[in-house]
């Protein structure tokens, strides 16, 4: 996989993952108690800097009340509002 795709994936998961937090009005600490991860953490992967284990993204999903899909489609996430 080329670098930039692996940045562009890893920032698109970090962006569908805050605007899910932001929609569930929740902190990144709050986010990271529910996930069971420290809160540094999430703001890594939210700022697309932190390459993310499959293991971390299914608790992040957990963590939000959605499916891990969601937080990785590629297009507009108009259905993030939806509990998943």
């Amino acid at each position: 996989m080329k670098k930039q795709s692996k940045d562009h994936s890893q920032k698109r998961f970090g962006e569908n993952m805050r605007k899910r937090r932001l929609i569930m009005d929740i902190s990144q600490e709050e986010l990271s108690f529910r996930a069971g991860l420290h809160r540094n953490y999430i703001s890594d992967v939210e700022r697309g800097t932190r390459n993310v284990s499959l293991k971390a993204m299914e608790k992040i999903a957990h963590g939000l009340d959605t499916s891990l899909y969601k937080l990785l489609k590629n297009e507009e996430n108009n259905d993030l509002k939806s509990k998943g």
